[in-house]
């Protein structure tokens, strides 16, 4: 076929090195950039296949997140602006690691597997970050889209959230909002300034050299001057993510380079490509006080309960962790609040999965990462006591604030050696380790310890809780040794964080 000849002759440009092998995982792919030219192009064949499929719009959004400079990454983006299914993962990690010679018998293979109608059309959204990389990388995955006769609309700079936002807009038929820049900023900010009438609106925003430094400015007018945004590393000078960004933050507990925080300020930094935030404060005597994704979880699901409360409205809201949520905060939710609470697998997918069972599902993951879920029913719910002329004034006003709440939130979501189970609290291999972590856990006072493979990065993430801060780090660091020794650990021993 004419077009499979196109697809032989384009992906020349676009050669695979010999040997390589990559994984979509979590975050779809990410490694250095100068590994990824064959993997754009190729993502954007699967693209136009999924959007074949689905006849939907689907986006790719290519993106390292909180990633240095230097890497990248892609992940691809389902009609109504979730993640794609696990099967297309598959099918992802299929078509990346082909051969060059062999590259137009894994794409037949897909298109049979899934009985892909080959003469419907297809149309891709593209967008991109600031990396150095970025612009090359994003013509690849435009060439993968037309050389199997594929549209695309490129949005060039935006951030993961907003490239979410146009596909959902654009397969909801403009019900979800306008498919533009512009719609995202009017429907975000008029929401915004409805829920935050009367408080005092002055920000300390942590651009992390990237993106969101760039869509903050553009945002700015949109807000009417009720926000006062005082932004630091916002690409002008500074490289990407480099000690600045919300991973930077929560990892240091400290606030990043370039920003002067007075006592009591709010502040926040984003990460590389804006899809996570975190929140902190220094108090009178020169604390450093995170709002991590379990503090900002806490916090949004007492504010909904207490609007829930006045509204009248029965309706189930729960919160969906991971095993390494704070253990403190799952006790409040559960203890004081009476929330329900769910635990589950780390990964944004999972936690996605999780919350959609429920009325109100709300997930983040300490590192920032997360929204809140309105199940049809429950915005049906809160839309007909809106209308309602017989409700009366705290009602009315508690169901406007969850109106606006709904709108403001963006609802549409984002090392193998290890293996785990129980909701990846307990490591199945390699053998010895979790008996080991057990040993470990048993000398530390109200402690907790979790090793698990990471979704973005080629390593393993350690997590330990304890009583005190300086046993926390103690723990981690001999867990850390552990999975050094027992998993095939390159290059130094772990150090000491202290």
């Amino acid at each position: 076929m004419a077009q499979f000849e196109e697809v032989s002759q384009k992906s020349k440009l676009h050669p695979k090195p010999e040997g390589l092998t990559l994984q979509y995982g979590t975050a779809g792919f990410r490694t250095h950039a100068k590994h990824l030219d064959h993997i754009m192009f190729r993502m954007g064949l699967l693209a136009t296949l999924r959007s074949k499929k689905t006849k939907s719009t689907i986006g790719v959004m290519v993106t390292a997140s909180h990633n240095p400079e230097e890497d990248n990454g892609v992940k691809l983006i389902d009609p109504m602006g979730e993640m794609v299914t696990a099967a297309w993962e598959g099918y992802a990690t299929q078509l990346a690691n082909a051969e060059q010679d062999s590259l137009l018998k894994e794409l037949k293979d897909i298109i049979k597997k899934e009985d892909i109608d080959m003469s419907e059309p297809a149309s891709v959204y593209v967008g991109k970050d600031t990396r150095p990389s970025s612009a090359s990388l994003s013509q690849a995955v435009l060439d993968g889209v037309s050389s199997l006769g594929g549209k695309t609309h490129d949005y060039g700079l935006v951030t993961t959230p907003q490239l979410h936002y146009m596909v959902c807009c654009c397969n909801t038929h403009g019900c979800y909002g306008s498919p533009t820049v512009e719609g995202y900023y009017q429907k975000l900010s008029q929401a915004f300034l409805q829920l935050t009438q009367n408080v005092r609106k002055r920000l300390l925003v942590d651009g992390a050299n990237g993106i969101g430094a760039l869509k903050m400015r553009e945002m700015e007018p949109f807000l009417r001057s009720e926000l006062q945004v005082v932004l630091s590393n916002d690409g002008s000078s500074g490289k990407l993510n480099h000690m600045c960004g919300a991973d930077y933050v929560k990892v240091q507990q400290k606030a990043p380079q370039g920003m002067n925080m007075g006592v009591g300020e709010r502040c926040c930094s984003f990460d590389g490509d804006a899809d996570r935030i975190v929140y902190y404060y220094t108090d009178s005597k020169g604390c450093f006080h995170l709002l991590d994704g379990d503090k900002i979880a806490t916090l949004i699901s007492t504010y909904l309960k207490e609007l829930l409360t006045q509204a009248g409205l029965n309706l189930q809201i729960a919160v969906v962790q991971t095993a390494y949520a704070n253990g403190s905060s799952t006790r409040y939710l559960e203890d004081v609040m009476k929330v329900t609470v769910c635990c589950t697998k780390t990964g944004v997918k999972h936690l996605h999965h999780a919350a959609q069972e429920y009325d109100i599902g709300v997930y983040f993951e300490a590192n920032g990462h997360g929204t809140v879920l309105f199940s049809k029913a429950a915005q049906k719910q809160i839309q007909e006591l809106v209308k309602d002329p017989n409700a009366n004034d705290e009602r009315k006003r508690a169901v406007k604030l969850l109106e606006s709440t709904i709108n403001l939130i963006n609802q549409v979501s984002d090392r193998r050696v290890i293996d785990t189970t129980d909701a990846e609290r307990r490591a199945v291999s390699p053998e010895g380790l979790q008996d080991t972590i057990d040993t470990l856990v048993k000398k530390y006072k109200s402690a907790r310890s979790f090793v698990r493979p990471s979704g973005t990065e080629d390593v393993v993430r350690v997590y330990a809780e304890a009583d005190t801060q300086e046993s926390a780090d103690s723990l981690a660091h001999e867990v850390s040794l552990a999975v050094y020794r027992l998993a095939g650990g390159i290059g130094d021993e772990p150090k000491p964080l202290h």
